[in-house]
C-alpha cells in the first residue's frame, strides 16, 4: 500500500485536519473535566488514548469489508441493548449500564455508531427504492425495534437515535416530498404530545421525565426542584462574561466549587467551560464542534458511493445534533435530556464510541480519494 502510493501519497490521503481538530477538541474537554472534578481526570485520559488505537485501526479497515457483516451488526447491536435491559446495572436511577468481562460500558452509545453502520449498507442496497412504501415500512419497523429498546433506559437518546435515522434517510434519497409530509404531521403531533405530557394524569411519560418538561416550560415554579441545575448553569455561563473565571478556579461561588450543578463533568460540562472560559471559550468549544461535523459532512459529499455518504454523513449529523441539545439544555434552549457534549463530556463509552465513528469517517476519505488516484 505505501509501496504504491509513498509517503505523499499516505500524508494526501488521510485527513489529519480531522484528527487534530478531534485531539485538540477532546484534550480541551478533558482540562475541564478536571476542573470540574479532578478524581475522572485521569480515566477521560485513558478513554482519549483508548479512542485513538480503536480509530487509527478501524482508518484503515476498508469499511466495505466492515459492511459485509451489516446484518449481524444489527443483530449484536439488539443482543447488547437486551442484556441491558434482562442484567444491565442501574446507575443514577437509570438502567444504562452493562459489564462483560470486568469492562462496563454503555451500550446504547455505541448503538448510535452501529445503527449508523447498518444503515448505510441498508440505505446502499435499497437506494433504488428508498422511497417505495415497502422500503420505508421495513426502513421504520429496523429503526424502532432498538429504538424501543433504547427507551426503556434513556429517552434522550431514542430521541437522537431518531434524529441520526431521518439524517441517513434525507443523505439517502428520501423525496422531500415524503418530508415535508412527515414534517406536516410531526409538527402538530409534537404540539399534541407536549399538551398531553404536562397533564397531571399522564401514562405516557416517567414521572421523572415529565417534571423535566414543565421545569423546562415553567423554571421559576421548578427553580428550587428540577429546574434547577438548568438554571445554575445558564447563571453560570452568564458570569464568565468575556474571558471567564479563570480555569481551576477556587471561587465558592462557582457552579463546581458551591456544588450547584451535580455531576458537572458530564451533562453540564459546557457551563463549566462557560464560567471559567468565557464567551471566548466558549465560542471555541462550539466552533470547533462545527467544524468537525463541517468536515465529515465534506468527506461525506465526496464519498464514492452510497455508503460512504451515510457513514460520514451519519457521523456528522450525530456531532451536530448532540452538540447542539447539549448546549441548547445548558442554555436553557431544550429541556434537560441527559445527552453528553461529544469530546468534551465525562464518559469512555461515550468517547471510545465517537473515535470510532471518526475512524470509520476517516476510512471513507481514505478509500475515496485512493480509489481516484488508481
Amino acid at each position: 500500500m505505501f509501496k504504491q502510493h509513498g509517503i505523499r501519497g499516505f500524508i494526501k490521503d488521510y485527513d489529519f485536519k480531522l484528527i487534530i481538530l478531534v485531539v485538540l477538541l477532546t484534550v480541551l474537554g478533558i482540562f475541564t473535566i478536571g476542573s470540574a472534578k479532578q478524581s475522572v481526570q485521569g480515566r477521560q485520559i485513558m478513554g482519549m488514548a483508548l479512542g485513538l488505537i480503536v480509530m487509527t485501526v478501524v482508518s484503515f479497515i476498508d469499511y466495505h469489508f466492515i459492511l459485509k457483516f451489516y446484518q449481524l451488526v444489527y443483530i449484536g447491536n439488539l443482543v447488547l441493548l437486551a442484556m441491558v435491559i434482562f442484567m444491565g446495572d442501574d446507575a443514577g436511577g437509570a438502567q444504562r449500564w452493562l459489564e462483560i468481562g470486568g469492562i462496563r460500558f454503555q451500550p446504547s452509545e455505541l448503538a448510535k455508531i452501529l445503527l449508523i453502520l447498518f444503515f448505510a449498507q441498508y440505505i446502499m442496497l435499497n437506494k433504488e427504492r428508498l422511497n417505495s412504501f415497502g422500503i420505508i415500512l421495513l426502513s421504520l419497523l429496523l429503526i424502532c425495534v432498538p429504538m424501543v429498546m433504547v427507551l426503556k433506559e434513556d429517552l434522550s437518546t431514542t430521541i437522537m437515535i431518531g434524529i441520526l435515522f431521518c439524517v441517513m434517510m434525507y443523505i439517502g434519497g428520501l423525496s422531500y416530498k415524503l418530508i415535508l409530509a412527515v414534517l406536516a404531521v410531526t409538527v402538530p403531533v409534537s404540539v399534541i404530545f407536549l399538551t398531553l405530557v404536562i397533564q397531571p394524569d399522564q401514562e405516557i411519560l416517567k414521572d421523572y421525565q415529565q417534571k423535566r418538561i414543565l421545569a423546562w416550560l415553567y423554571p421559576d415554579e421548578y427553580k428550587d426542584t428540577e429546574a434547577y441545575q438548568q438554571n445554575n448553569s445558564m447563571m453560570a455561563i452568564g458570569s464568565g462574561q468575556l474571558l471567564g473565571k479563570g480555569y481551576n478556579n477556587n471561587e465558592i461561588g462557582s457552579v463546581k466549587n458551591g456544588n450547584f450543578i451535580s455531576e458537572a463533568q458530564t451533562d453540564f460540562i459546557f457551563a463549566v467551560v462557560g464560567e471559567e472560559w468565557g464567551f471566548l471559550g466558549s465560542c471555541t468549544i462550539v466552533i470547533l464542534e462545527f467544524l468537525i461535523a463541517l468536515e465529515c459532512a465534506l468527506i461525506g459529499w465526496k464519498a464514492r458511493d452510497m455508503a460512504g455518504h451515510v457513514i460520514a454523513g451519519g457521523v456528522a449529523g450525530l456531532v451536530c445534533f448532540q452538540s447542539f441539545i447539549n448546549m441548547g439544555v445548558a442554555t436553557g434552549l431544550v429541556p434537560n435530556t441527559g445527552l453528553p457534549l461529544p469530546f468534551v463530556s465525562y464518559g469512555l463509552t461515550s468517547l471510545v464510541s465517537l473515535y470510532l465513528g471518526i475512524g470509520l469517517v476517516l476510512n471513507v476519505r481514505w478509500v475515496s480519494r485512493r480509489a481516484r488516484n488508481d
